[in-house]
């Protein structure tokens, strides 16, 4: 087991609060679907649009504070939603551009140590801007000072958004060094669960972009990178666990649905 017993009982607060708030402050969208009220009854409908509710903010609302109080065990610094920074000098962003233009065109192929090595050697050279970056999902800081920006996103992203996610990682890379030039840094993509499990994860649309190797954990890598090996068996646990004690109280949500 890689967790200790105090981390399992925070995570499955965690879950459980996630839960229970998002059943207080759910509001269906009205809308009249006939035919399959009729099919499938109108706690089964409920059912399935709390699901694809839950979806859209199963990161914010569970995967975000979960992975916080996984990583707070091994890490100096776990915070979630932080900002990368908001300074960027203007031969890092010519240098980001290059770096977008050589992939799209598939001049070169992503290698995210020498990414860095090109922005850290520019990241104070020319005018400094003012930017607003995306929100960095995860942060953590090791005891060695090492430093890690995790954008967690769906499971099945759409293949045409990995551009903008290579620019992100580019961009809070390059915000975090015009800051701290000499910063070990690292920007990643996490996604939460592998959906063709048992097979490996379908990583073919990502590899033009991303550094496969270097900006991208899926699944139990993931996990067992924020609270050791074994941690991803353990998490889900934790969510089996929940669930079996919160039977009760989901049945009872969606039973007012049938009056």
């Amino acid at each position: 087991m890689a967790l200790a017993q105090e981390q399992i009982k925070s995570i499955e607060i965690t879950i459980q609060n996630s839960l229970r708030n998002k059943f207080k402050t759910y509001n269906p969208e009205p809308a009249i679907m006939p035919f399959h009220t009729r099919l499938l009854g109108k706690d089964r409908l409920a059912l399935y649009s709390f699901i694809h509710s839950l979806n859209t903010n199963f990161g914010t609302t569970i995967f975000e504070p979960v992975a916080v109080s996984l990583a707070s065990n091994r890490f100096k610094i776990a915070k979630l939603q932080m900002k990368s920074g908001t300074q960027i000098s203007t031969a890092a962003q010519f240098e980001i551009q290059k770096i977008m233009d050589e992939l799209t065109a598939a001049n070169k192929k992503p290698d995210k140590i020498k990414e860095i090595e090109i922005i850290r050697r520019v990241c104070q050279k020319g005018e400094m801007r003012t930017v607003k970056p995306t929100k960095v999902d995860i942060y953590l800081e090791s005891y060695d000072n090492e430093i890690y920006l995790f954008d967690i996103k769906t499971a099945k992203p759409n293949k045409g958004a990995f551009k903008e996610f290579k620019r992100t990682l580019l961009e809070w890379s390059a915000t975090i060094l015009f800051k701290s030039p000499k910063a070990k840094i690292n920007t990643l993509i996490a996604i939460p669960y592998n959906p063709y499990e048992p097979k490996p994860y379908s990583r073919w649309t990502m590899a033009g972009m991303l550094d496969l190797d270097n900006e991208l954990k899926v699944a139990e890598e993931f996990w067992d990178f924020l609270g050791g090996e074994g941690a991803y068996v353990d998490l889900l646990g934790c969510f089996e666990r929940v669930g079996i004690e919160l039977r009760s109280e989901i049945d009872e949500y969606f039973e007012r649905f049938n009056k």
